[in-house]
């Protein structure tokens, strides 16, 4: 048998080294972890095999559906849990899932749970997909946990594409209007103060306003970008706050433009995450609990968790939401319903569908309506510097002429 050296740290963080006679690299993983260290290097012959931490772990999240969907396929036409494993774990070309996938389909080999196995690795496998697996595992419906899974991360995907596409649009032009302002006055408006100077005649008021800022700008830029860059710095660990996030989320959702779209999506986050939880067999108060933790809104995720403690107490879920004035009445009444006709995993999925509708709505809505918008203010902006440099060129011509 070959002669591995390996590397590891303890829970600790202690680095431990040696050298094992193995019959692969699977077996020194499982005698590592027998003796708590997580290994971080193996190699043999010369050939170094590096394995990544869990907590540097990125995964894209379609990845995880095409890997959830393959394997309820592969479960519901009879193959073995570890088999199938193993089977995606060789045609995966993301070097770090297939590490993922690999140290997944030992754990279970050597006698842990499909649950158990995931919550090794938390930031690819979240705590709404541990919780699924768990129920389908113990209620012997692994697969249809895992298609229904595998629909909500697709949904959830395409939700989150349709905002970024809302959203970088006006970010990325407002970007290159605030750049090409910049260079204008710092490289092109200072030649047309030269110009006005040796010519020695007053300059109109819009003239005067574009030098002045030139010269502001010029003067401060040293002091400016560093202040922005802490600026969004201090904003980015007072958001990490609790009392920070809580602010800013709720002054999310009062925007004027982009509030109604920010809250369309919390609400079909909410209706296609706890529809999944509900009909997949997860009890009301661990699914809200969940719920809450993935909503992405500190707002929504304080009402989510003030129902709970409500319905802890005997009450209905409509009866709190409704409090809270996050949740639209239809909402609140479409809940109530499938509450009282014990259909409340159905409902819930007819709001996502309908709010997810209405998200593509009002992104296409939104997209129509800052276009124009954005191209006025671009022609404002640097139509406005392009005039007032040209004024003194036109008073001179006409006193010429």
């Amino acid at each position: 048998m070959p002669i591995y050296k390996w590397e590891g740290k303890t829970a600790k963080g202690a680095v431990k080294k040696g050298e094992m006679e193995a019959p692969g690299e699977a077996a020194i993983r499982i005698h590592l972890r027998q003796q708590n260290i997580i290994p971080t290097t193996i190699s043999s012959k010369g050939k170094e095999i590096t394995i990544s931490l869990p907590y540097k772990r990125k995964v894209q999240q379609r990845s995880v559906a095409v890997f959830t969907r393959q394997l309820a396929t592969m479960i519901d036409a009879g193959l073995p849990l570890v088999q199938s494993l193993e089977v995606l774990s060789s045609q995966q070309e993301n070097k770090v899932f297939k590490n993922i996938i690999r140290e997944i389909r030992e754990d279970v080999e050597g006698g842990s749970t499909f649950a158990g196995a995931l919550k090794k690795h938390p930031v690819t496998f979240n705590e709404l997909y541990t919780n699924l697996v768990v129920a389908g595992e113990e209620g012997g419906i692994l697969d249809n946990i895992l298609n229904r899974l595998a629909s909500y991360i697709e949904k959830a995907e395409a939700l989150k594409k349709k905002v970024k596409s809302a959203l970088i649009y006006p970010a990325t032009i407002v970007t290159v209007a605030v750049a090409v302002v910049i260079i204008l006055m710092v490289f092109v408006i200072p030649v047309f103060e030269t110009m006005f100077q040796s010519a020695g005649q007053s300059l109109p008021l819009p003239t005067v306003i574009v030098l002045t800022i030139s010269k502001m700008i010029r003067k401060y830029i040293i002091i400016f970008v560093p202040a922005l860059i802490l600026f969004f710095f201090l904003f980015k660990r007072y958001y990490k706050t609790e009392n920070g996030r809580a602010v800013v989320d709720r002054l999310l959702l009062r925007l004027p433009v982009f509030g109604p779209l920010f809250r369309k999506i919390a609400v079909a986050r909410f209706s296609r995450t706890l529809g999944t939880l509900v009909s997949s067999g997860v009890p009301i108060l661990d699914g809200l609990s969940i719920v809450s933790r993935t909503s992405g809104n500190r707002a929504i995720e304080t009402a989510i968790m003030n129902a709970r403690a409500s319905i802890r107490e005997g009450e209905t879920i409509a009866e709190p939401l409704s409090r809270s004035t996050l949740f639209p009445p239809m909402v609140i009444q479409m809940i109530a319903v499938g509450e009282s006709t014990g259909a409340l995993d159905s409902m819930l999925s007819k709001i996502a569908e309908f709010y997810e509708d209405e998200v593509d709505v009002a992104v296409s809505n939104l997209t129509s309506l800052l276009e124009p918008l954005l191209m006025i203010f671009l022609g404002i902006v640097i139509g406005g510097v392009v005039i007032a440099m040209y004024l003194p060129i036109f008073n001179m011509a006409s006193a010429v002429g």
